[in-house]
């Protein structure tokens, strides 16, 4: 029944509109549309203003990255992979988001968390240029020419590789 009274406001919005457009001029029609598009924008501006802090956090701007068109091309899945390595950068306490001036790498990586930076499986066994396609492809999203905030990352990265390479042998 609710569906009913639902289609029927809707038919008659649509009844309404229809009409008052028919029989109004081109000149009052887009003065509505001009008065509506900045009342949207000032609406719009007044959300962004209020819930910014939830718009612009970590998963909606990994949500929205993928549909903009970056000059890195990230994907969501790369996206996620940055994620999940900067995670596990924290929660071993190698990555600390607040401070980015303290050095917090005075312990080395194990090897085990060297394998989890790279994306590697620490029970395969990898040759010396899969290890290095991985850094390679890890590096090319957050080399510190991408952006200086990432030298930090880029450091751990480096130090990864290098045990994981050491390991090898």
């Amino acid at each position: 029944m609710n569906i009913f009274f639902l289609t029927l406001v809707i038919f008659v919005i649509v009844y309404l509109s229809l009409n008052w457009f028919a029989k109004t001029s081109s000149k009052k029609i887009s003065k509505n549309i001009r008065s509506i598009t900045i009342i949207l924008a000032a609406i719009l501006a007044f959300v962004m203003v209020y819930a910014g802090r939830f718009i612009f956090s970590l998963p909606f701007v990994l949500m929205i990255l993928p549909l903009i068109k970056t000059k890195a091309g990230l994907s969501l899945f790369q996206l996620l992979r940055i994620w999940s390595l900067l995670r596990v950068l924290k929660n071993s306490g190698r990555f600390n988001f607040n401070n980015f001036n303290q050095n917090l790498n005075t312990q080395t990586i194990s090897v085990e968390e060297a394998y989890k930076i790279l994306n590697l499986d620490p029970m395969k066994k990898y040759t010396k240029d899969e290890v290095l396609n991985s850094y390679k492809n890890i590096m090319k999203k957050i080399h510190p020419d991408i952006s200086p905030e990432l030298t930090r990352l880029a450091s751990i990265v480096n130090e990864a590789k290098e045990i994981v390479l050491k390991n090898l042998r």
